[in-house]
């Protein structure tokens, strides 16, 4: 027991230390630069909220980066484009720096879309911060709770608050979480999303039905929840991509850095070798400035430069999987705050199933990782001590990998400094390396990386950093209502198997989808799907239609059916079945777009076959709820 009241005590002492260094966040948060953006600031909004505005095509973008030359380089080119890669292009376009963007496949196909699709503060660096007494945990989760806000407000349409439910067994536990989680509303000051507040065991029960009263030989005493942020992340990382391209940024994926360009005299990098992995043209892009955001795989892009440079990723997987949604209630997520090995793991609604995840072990750095089986059995058997409802491995519907690139700053004298942090590095002339951190601050990551490179390269911006105050493509003027005028202005003109045309309701279902996938650009797709005959459903039981994939090949740089079913929809994650059955239109649409001919679109079928056999879903999955 004295052990106990040593924690509260710490645990309380700390909390008044944290109100104190928190006053600041509490009241209205001074104006930054970001906020002053003024003229700069307008100007680029409109580039980017024009009703009329157009992302430039793929053509376009690889034309404009073989137009650099050494006499007239880029000021900055990107090397990858996950959710760093593509924040670091907007920022800098943002600040009238003539940018481009590299990916090697496509945009967010990394561990940018693997993610627990949370934007949150970090629960547990709050609590390694109160007992390790560690201020630089502290700093991280104050950074990143202000980050969370700002993303959700910057891309409202593809992010929202979302409450998460922590079960308590014990009185203990109940005063335990409530403190520790006021505390992280007093961490979230003016950024504080709701407040958490406890419930008694009744009142959780009736809020997560699937939630057991008992479990372990204990009782359930109550919950205690709190808010965080939860997002589309692939989209979200699509949207800065698009929203780079429209405020004049040459961003192009599959598309590899094949070798750097480096002046003859000073050895300093002045540019790229980059092969079109699609048509197989190669290129020459100059630059004063790479920017090296290729996450777990930078350190393979540092040794381009110099083969001698010491590794600075330590790779960790995490996995995830997704059962149907009786798992857990809409709106309504679950934390289990301590597993067998310590960790924490969380079960989420997202996009109408449940996720829950994550593990975190060592791993090699792959293009494709894949969940073993035993880390899936991890997830279930850890969930099944909370649930009232028989947790069965046959209803997976996905499983995936990922993997973080935990950073070591290479000028560290020791390997203690592994940290869920970012680090910034320039260990080649004209090459910057920004690796690390977390997608919730992905924003600010950016924003460090860009003042390396300007520092870096002498370069001259017109302004400074704008992204603080910056919706992206989409998000201006977007209302969580908009999906009432999609429901009664447009239909779903559906072609049936014999090529008849008959029209469909836009339903409440598909038109709150479009909404939230597409933000203010939602007319657009329904406008296809009426006027073009594509407003049939691709899955049975799924609110993806046949027009998303016709309008993001034309407007989302959508190249291969990996990329709609993985990236622009997010049918591979949510239903390994049903996006394999969905596979042969998604291609048959994809080849009218691109003009593919057989050969191709036998290639697609297969690529796009072997990238699902590596989302370890039950076979016998099968989740209906009589949409369609």
């Amino acid at each position: 027991m004295a052990t106990t009241s040593t924690c509260l005590r710490r645990l309380g002492s700390v909390a008044v230390a944290v109100a104190l260094s928190a006053g600041v966040a509490l009241r209205d948060p001074p104006l930054s630069s970001s906020d002053r953006g003024g003229p700069s600031l307008d100007a680029v909004r409109r580039k980017i909220a024009d009703s009329n505005g157009i992302v430039p095509s793929r053509a376009v973008q690889e034309s404009a980066l073989i137009g650099s030359s050494a006499v007239n380089p880029l000021d900055i080119l990107v090397v990858g484009g996950g959710a760093t890669g593509c924040g670091v292009a907007l920022d800098a376009v943002a600040r009238g720096l003539r940018v481009g963007l590299v990916e090697r496949e496509d945009f967010s196909s990394g561990t940018s879309s693997r993610s627990t699709k949370l934007l949150h503060g970090g629960v547990r660096y709050l609590e390694k911060a109160v007992f390790n007494l560690d201020y630089g945990q502290l700093k991280l989760v104050f950074h990143a709770l202000e980050e969370r806000k700002q993303v959700i407000e910057n891309a409202p349409h593809l992010c929202q608050a979302l409450p998460c439910m922590t079960p308590c067994f014990d009185w203990f536990e109940v005063v335990y979480y409530w403190m520790g989680l006021k505390l992280y509303d007093v961490v979230a000051g003016a950024r504080l999303l709701h407040l958490s507040r406890y419930y008694s065991a009744q009142e959780s029960v009736e809020l997560f039905p699937t939630l057991a009263r008992k479990g372990k030989d204990r009782s359930l005493k109550g919950t205690v929840v709190y808010y965080d942020g939860q997002m589309n992340d692939s989209r979200l990382n699509v949207g800065l991509a698009c929203t780079a391209a429209l405020a004049g940024a040459a961003v192009l994926n599959h598309a590899e850095v094949v070798s750097f360009i480096k002046d003859e005299v000073s050895n300093r990098i002045i540019g790229a070798h980059i092969r079109d992995n699609l048509s197989g043209v190669e290129f020459d892009t100059y630059a004063k400035v790479i920017v090296n955001a290729a996450g777990p795989f930078c350190d393979a892009v540092r040794k381009m430069a110099d083969k001698e440079s010491q590794q600075m990723i330590c790779p960790s997987s995490g996995v995830h999987i997704v059962l149907p949604d009786y798992y857990s209630p809409e709106g309504m997520g679950l934390i289990v705050p301590k597993t067998k090995d310590g960790r924490v793991v969380f079960m989420l609604p997202w996009l109408g199933r449940t996720v829950a995840g994550t593990t975190d072990s060592n791993t090699g750095i792959t293009m494709l990782p894949e969940p073993h089986e035993d880390e899936i059995q991890f997830i279930l058997d850890a969930i099944c001590d909370y649930l009232n409802v028989k947790v069965r491995r046959t209803d997976v519907l996905s499983a995936w990998s990922g993997i973080r690139p935990l950073a070591v700053d290479p000028k560290a004298k020791s390997t203690e400094s592994i940290s869920r942090d970012h680090v910034v590095c320039e260990d080649y002339p004209g090459l910057v390396t920004i690796t690390g951190g977390k997608w919730t601050t992905y924003r600010s990551m950016a924003e460090d990386a860009v003042d390396a490179a300007i520092k870096s390269g002498k370069l001259n911006p017109t302004n400074e950093c704008l992204t603080n105050n910056l919706r992206l493509s989409g998000a201006e003027d977007w209302d969580p209502a908009s999906f009432t005028v999609l429901a009664q202005q447009y239909v779903r003109m559906k072609r049936t198997y014999t090529g008849k045309v008959v029209p469909g309701v836009m339903d409440t279902a598909a038109a709150k989808h479009l909404s939230h996938a597409y933000g203010t650009m939602a007319d657009r797709v329904a406008v296809i799907a009426q006027d073009e005959h594509l407003g049939k459903r691709l899955a049975h039981g799924y609110p993806f239609l046949e027009a998303e994939v016709a309008y993001c090949a034309r407007n989302e740089y959508c190249e291969s059916a990996v990329d709609f079913i993985a990236r622009r929809s997010r049918l591979a994650f949510l239903d390994t079945d049903a996006a394999t059955r969905a596979l042969p239109r998604i291609i048959e649409i994809l080849a009218t777009e691109h003009k593919w001919d057989r050969t191709r679109k036998k290639k697609e079928l297969q690529k796009a076959k072997e990238f699902l056999e590596t989302f370890k879903s039950s076979r016998n999955a099968q989740f209906y709820d009589g949409k369609h």
